[in-house]
């Protein structure tokens, strides 16, 4: 599709200026001011911000098998509506993601959508079983497969995770960690976070894995990370827009890690700024109220991510907008080998157009999302999606 969008204040992580953008066949041809091409469709951003469309590098859409949660067309609906069109999907679906039929599903439904571009992780171990990792083989030579994790559950055995980060070393595969020891779980979150994640840092340091750790969520485990960063470059994770904007003392709605203490959130939104954290992951994770009442962990977060991240890091004084743009678009692209995540030619047309001064309230009558969980519910926030455009076509539209 082509497109043009004008005077839109153009923000990335390196550029904010006031100009315009053409989109040619889905790509971004040109940028800059006074572009001025007849007969195509034009959008008028005056008042806007644009900025490129987020990447989420943790999300559950629920299909197959547990489609009355969430299934690929709303998970993608929901998507769009928030501002992402790259998505980062778990393997906890049922049957679990160990084989190329569930697999192929998934890429098949991608395509026949159109909506979103979605990356679906096969699991670390087969059927999360914890030690066979047999299956993996067979997806040897699969060009498009870029991450493997067994989140939700994690590799309790060592060995077993050292012999994974091995063969994702071969394949050139990214280890994503849910740092949780099992063994700690009904004594110490905390501490089962922050064991976890040190045996992960020192079995990516021995094998020279591509680790990433999701939903990163203490003050103990970030000055690990931050550690492991100075000294080898093949660690990057993710922090939950939840796991910055809530606290365990306000709101402690049950999310998997927990929602942590003042003092986490502030060494998480100090490791932002540092530039130790990489990336949001929204770990949108949907769920029925039964299911919610039943104790099930999670969140829905993929409608509510961009302006609970503003208001909580941007409009507080505590990031400038180019970093957001950052850790919500470039590094998650970088992650994932998408063409997306920066405004300049030859990227993919991928944009979404915010207007920073509309305050929100969160209602989730209003979701996408089959789920309405979220404990965001009548909370106020600044900054709402108007559009989300993919490949030059708007997709999303307020």
């Amino acid at each position: 599709m082509d497109l043009l969008i004008k005077n839109a204040r153009i923000v990335d992580y390196s550029q904010d200026f006031i100009g315009d953008i053409y989109i040619e066949k889905g790509i971004i041809k040109e940028i800059g001011l006074n572009i001025n091409i007849d007969n195509i469709e034009t959008i008028d951003a005056n008042g806007l911000v644009v900025m490129p469309s987020f990447i989420d590098t943790h999300a559950h859409f629920r299909e197959p098998g547990l489609t009355y949660k969430e299934d690929i067309e709303t998970g993608s609906r929901a998507a769009l509506r928030g501002g992402y069109t790259g998505v980062c999907l778990m393997a906890n679906t049922y049957p679990i993601c160990s084989n190329k039929e569930v697999l192929d599903m998934v890429r098949d439904r991608e395509k026949e959508l159109g909506l979103i571009d979605l990356h679906q992780c096969v699991s670390v171990t087969n059927g999360f079983n914890g030690k066979d990792l047999t299956h993996l083989n067979e997806f040897i030579g699969d060009k498009k497969l870029k991450a493997i994790s067994d989140d939700g559950v994690g590799v309790m055995s060592s060995e077993v995770m050292f012999e994974a980060m091995e063969k994702a070393k071969e394949n050139n595969w990214i280890i994503m960690s849910h740092a949780e020891d099992r063994g700690f779980s009904d004594i110490d979150m905390r501490m089962a976070e922050n064991i976890m994640t040190l045996r992960d840092i020192y079995l990516a340091k021995e094998t020279g894995a591509r680790l990433h750790m999701c939903h990163v969520s203490t003050k103990e485990a970030i000055e690990y990370i931050e550690e492991a960063k100075r000294n080898f470059k093949n660690i990057t994770c993710e922090v939950t827009p939840h796991h910055i904007a809530l606290t365990k003392d306000v709101n402690n709605y049950r999310v998997n890690p927990p929602i942590r203490d003042k003092e986490d959130v502030n060494s998480i939104i100090k490791a932002i700024r540092n530039g130790v954290v990489d990336c949001i992951g929204t770990d949108h994770a949907p769920h029925t109220k039964e299911d919610k009442e039943k104790g099930s962990p999670g969140m829905v977060g993929l409608e509510t991510a961009f302006p609970i991240c503003y208001t909580s890091l941007v409009k507080s004084g505590e990031i400038a907008l180019n970093k957001l743009s950052e850790i919500m678009s470039r590094n998650g692209a970088k992650i994932l080998g998408m063409n997306k995540g920066v405004i300049g030619p030859g990227m993919d047309g991928d944009l979404v157009l915010l207007d920073l001064d509309k305050k929100i309230v969160v209602n989730s009558k209003d979701f996408h999302s089959k789920a309405k969980n979220t404990p965001f519910e009548g909370m106020e926030f600044y900054g709402e999606v108007q559009m989300t455009i993919k490949s030059g076509r708007i997709l999303y539209k307020k």
